[in-house]
C-alpha cells in the first residue's frame, strides 16, 4: 500500500510549490530530515526541496509569489535559501555525485531524483513526498527507509564503504543520529565505520 503524507502539506510553502511546478511542468519534493522527522512526530522547521530542474529557478519563482523580500542564492552549489514565516526552506536541483579518492568534494552533475536519492548518507534522509498535484503527499522511499524508522535503524543506501568513503563525515553524522533518536547502526554500516 502506498503511503500519502498530504495532510501534513498544508503549509503555503508546499501549496505554491505544488502549483507552480504543475504550472511549468516540474517535478519537485520534499527530502530529507522533515520527512524523516514528520513520520517520527518531531517538529522540524528545516524543508529541503529537490527539484528535477534548477532550484535556484524554483526557489525564485516560489518566494515571488509568497512576496517573500531576501533569497540567499548560491550559484556554485545550485541551491537557493529563504525564510518563511516559520519554516527555513531550501532549494537545490536534483543531482548525482561522483567522488575522486583523493578529495571529498564531490564531481556534481543534474540528475533525477533517483540519482539524488543515491547520494544521500542514510535511508532515512532519502525520504521524499511528491508535491506534484497527482501524487501530492506520496512517499518515495526506494531504500526501505520507512522499515528502518519502524526498526530504529541507521542504514546507508549505498553500500557502507562506498558512502563512507566519499565523505567521511557521515560516520559522525551515522553515531549522532543514533544518538539522537536512539536508533541502531546497522551491522554492515558499524563495521564499514569501524574499519
Amino acid at each position: 500500500m502506498k503511503k500519502n503524507y498530504a495532510e501534513y502539506l498544508n503549509h503555503p510553502v508546499f501549496k505554491v510549490t505544488r502549483d507552480i511546478i504543475d504550472e511549468h511542468h516540474l517535478e519537485a519534493y520534499v527530502i530529507g530530515g522533515f520527512v524523516r522527522d514528520l513520520i517520527l512526530e518531531r517538529p522540524s522547521n528545516d524543508i529541503d526541496i529537490v527539484v528535477v530542474g534548477s532550484g535556484m529557478d524554483l526557489a525564485k519563482l516560489v518566494s515571488e509569489k509568497l512576496r517573500v523580500k531576501k533569497v540567499s542564492y548560491f550559484k556554485s552549489f545550485g541551491t537557493a535559501h529563504f525564510n518563511y514565516k516559520d519554516l527555513d526552506v531550501e532549494f537545490v536541483g536534483a543531482r548525482k555525485e561522483s567522488y575522486q579518492r583523493d578529495s571529498r568534494k564531490p564531481i556534481v552533475e543534474d540528475g533525477t531524483l533517483a540519482d539524488d536519492q543515491k547520494r544521500r548518507d542514510f535511508t532515512i534522509n532519502a525520504l521524499a513526498l511528491d508535491l506534484r498535484s497527482e501524487t501530492y503527499g506520496d512517499i518515495v522511499d526506494p531504500f526501505n527507509g520507512l522499515e528502518d524508522l519502524e526498526n530504529e535503524l541507521i542504514r546507508t543506501p549505498l553500500e557502507p564503504k562506498t558512502t563512507y568513503s566519499d565523505d567521511p563525515l557521515r560516520m559522525m553524522r551515522a553515531i549522532r543520529f543514533a544518538s539522537q533518536l536512539n536508533f541502531k547502526i546497522e551491522n554492515d554500516s558499524l563495521s564499514a565505520i569501524k574499519d
